[in-house]
Parts: structure tokens; sequence; C-alpha cells
């Protein structure tokens, strides 16, 4: 089965990439329920699982509404309306979802499904208000599953959207779809995709093409149609097999020059995130001394805190990422420090 989206100039006017926190939620989350030991995503599934089994998400709205395959509702991908939206600002979105469409939507998920679950069934009486709930569990899942591996993964998507930009500036549009994914070609205007089930056309979508990259779609891109919203296609970021794999760093005398050692040996041991607890065990500091220079790295910007259950994760930042890659580079030592001081001042 092949579906045909045909663009005109206007739709290749139109077209643009964002990134987009729920279109990763709803990817990640569907991973998570399926119980599949992904290949890629392993080291990741493994570290939130059990805090999302903890927090009981994995049998809340979410395991409801995204289901481990088949359709998951429109309301909650709503269409970025820049290039990199908050969380914030997509669950705003979805607050605003009409009723009429929430239902709408969940009963194609029941008839997807065979039936709706029992919180989904309350949904559909209560939209308005209970929308709110979906929100509030879709946060907390955000801070448990993604908030603390976010920089990472934002850094593969940034760097897909780069690369693909800079296709279409040397190559033009065609080499560009021809490119995304084996699923998708390009031919006498029309971008052609070879999919399992739905229907995606002109005749059935908006204007313009809305680009995604994600880390968590899978093997082939998923699209999500809903005029007179632009098409959104989703589709595996280039760099996603290397995600999850260690990146020590070794060139940390040119950083705890500057930081001190005990700073830098904290970040060294966020490879991945970790409480104060495990930091102060794997470091030798007491818990008190750990968690005094995690809050000065905080105030830098060189980690975030994300809550899960009753304890704090911390994580690298993308600043610190940066200083300790400055870490790497060849040269004398007083060249590292100017460019780990010049990381800092931006961070």
């Amino acid at each position: 089965m092949q579906d045909e989206l045909v663009f005109s100039a206007s739709d290749l006017a139109q077209m643009r990439f964002a990134v987009s926190p729920m279109w990763e939620v709803g990817t990640s989350f569907k991973l998570l329920n399926s119980g599949s030991a992904h290949p890629v995503h392993r080291p990741w599934a493994e570290q939130v699982r059990p805090r999302v089994a903890s927090a009981g998400l994995d049998r809340g709205w979410l395991a409801e509404l995204i289901p481990p395959s088949g359709y998951v509702p429109d309301f909650l991908n709503p269409a970025a309306a820049g290039p990199a939206p908050t969380l914030a600002v997509e669950l705003a979105g979805i607050l605003a979802s009409p009723a009429v469409r929430v239902r709408r939507e969940l009963d194609r998920l029941g008839q997807e499904q065979g039936r709706l679950g029992p919180r989904s069934r309350t949904l559909y009486a209560e939209p308005r208000s209970l929308l709110v709930r979906v929100a509030e569990e879709i946060r907390t899942y955000w801070e448990l599953a993604l908030a603390p591996y976010w920089a990472r993964i934002r850094t593969v998507l940034d760097a897909d959207i780069f690369h693909r930009a800079r296709q279409v500036a040397e190559h033009g549009t065609g080499h560009l779809f021809n490119d995304l994914h084996p699923s998708l070609s390009w031919d006498d205007d029309a971008l052609r995709l070879a999919r399992r089930q739905g229907t995606l056309s002109r005749q059935t979508a908006g204007a313009g093409l809305l680009l995604i990259p994600s880390a968590f779609t899978g093997p082939g891109p998923l699209t999500r149609v809903t005029p007179p919203e632009p098409p959104q296609l989703a589709y595996p970021a280039r760099g996603v097999g290397a995600l999850w794999e260690p990146r020590p760093f070794t060139g940390t005398d040119a950083v705890a020059a500057v930081l001190g050692r005990s700073r830098t040996m904290l970040l060294s041991e966020l490879e991945t995130p970790a409480s104060t607890t495990e930091l102060a065990r794997r470091t030798g500091l007491s818990p008190a001394g750990a968690s005094q220079n995690l809050t000065a790295l905080r105030d830098a910007g060189l980690v975030s805190a994300h809550r899960a259950g009753r304890s704090v994760l911390y994580a690298r930042t993308a600043a610190a990422e940066s200083v300790l890659a400055a870490g790497e580079c060849p040269g004398n030592s007083s060249h590292n420090q100017v460019v780990i001081a010049s990381n800092m001042q931006q961070a």
C-alpha cells in the first residue's frame, strides 16, 4: 500500500522542521509499554522502566491512551508552532483540545483497540476537566523518563535537522525526501509513503508538511493528519544508534583545574543520571559534599535536577558536555582552560 502527498509551490514553502517533546513522550512510552527489549534503547529502558512502574504510570492514563501498538489520539501531538516548542507549550495545546475532537479520537481508539479502558471512558465523558489529569501525568512521565536525558536526545535531534537543512541547501528537497527513510520517495512533485494503514493525501491533510526527527519512532516513520493543521511526519533521526553509547571523557585534568577535582569527578560520573547518594558512593565524597558540589554545578547550568519519587536525579546539561569535550581538545592546557571558561560563560 502506498500513499501520495502532492506538493505545490505553496506546500514546499510551508514545509519546516520541528523538535517535539510530545512526539518523544508518545513514542518512548509506547516502547516501554510494549515490554520489548529494544536493542538501541535497552540501556535507557532498563533505567527508566522501574521508575515509571514505581510511579504507577504503567497503569495510568498514558497506558490507556498510548497502547503498545496502533493508533494514538492525535490531540496528544499538537502541531508545533515553532521549531522547538517546550513541553509546557505543547501541554497547553493538549489542554485546549475541543471536547468534540477528544471524543472523536477516543472513538477511533476504542474501535482499533476493541474497547476503551476505564480512564479513557471517564475522559470521554468529561474531557475538559480530565485533560488536566492527563497533562499532569505527562509532566510526571517527562521528569522520570525524558528530562534527565533531554540534553543528549536534543543533541541528536538538532544534529539531524542541521544535516537535513544542509541537504536541502546543497541538493534540493527531492534529495532530502529520498534520504529520510527507505519507505519514502520523491517523484513528480509528490512524496510517496509505503505505509501499513491509514491514508495521507492532500485531500485528507492540510497544507505544507511538518518534519519531526525522533529518537523513539522505531524502524519506520509515523504520520499525524488533522486538517487544517499541516500533516506531521515523524522519522527516525540520524545518530540514534549511538545515543546511549558510553561517552567517557579522559582529558579531565584541564577541566579540574577550572572546576575543581570533586566537581569534575561528579560531571564525569553523570554519564547516566544519578542521585546524590549514588554519586557519593561512586566518587567517595560524603553525601553532604556531593550535594554541595551538585548545587554549585546546577547553579552554573552544568547539571539539571529532576524529581524521581523521593529522590532527585541529576543529569549533565549540554553546557557540561561542551565543557568536558573542551578538555579533550589537543593543545596546551592554557588553551583548554580558555575554551572551558568560554563555555561556562555561555551556560
